[in-house]
């Protein structure tokens, strides 16, 4: 009888954990998801090839997008279990 109503007692917390929990694991996994910043970067490739941007700008967009995907990696490796 006393589990049971720890149970009942305790689900509103153990929801509020659990809705935490899965919200911070989803955020983490698109976060880490380094399949945007490389369709980025080959679409910034086409859009040169294609005239529509300078080269200049190109590298200047590519520059940023390997700094993100740069930081995506390192916070994978300070993620990765010893």
């Amino acid at each position: 009888m006393a589990f049971l109503l720890d149970d009942i007692l305790l689900a509103p917390c153990k929801l509020v954990h659990w809705v935490g929990k899965t919200l911070y694991e989803n955020a983490e996994e698109q976060m880490t998801d380094d399949s945007a910043i490389r369709r980025e970067l080959l679409e910034l490739q086409i859009r040169l090839e294609l005239d529509d941007i300078s080269e200049d700008e190109c590298h200047r967009q590519e520059a940023v997008l390997m700094q993100q995907l740069d930081a995506v990696r390192a916070y994978k490796e300070s993620r990765k279990p010893d």
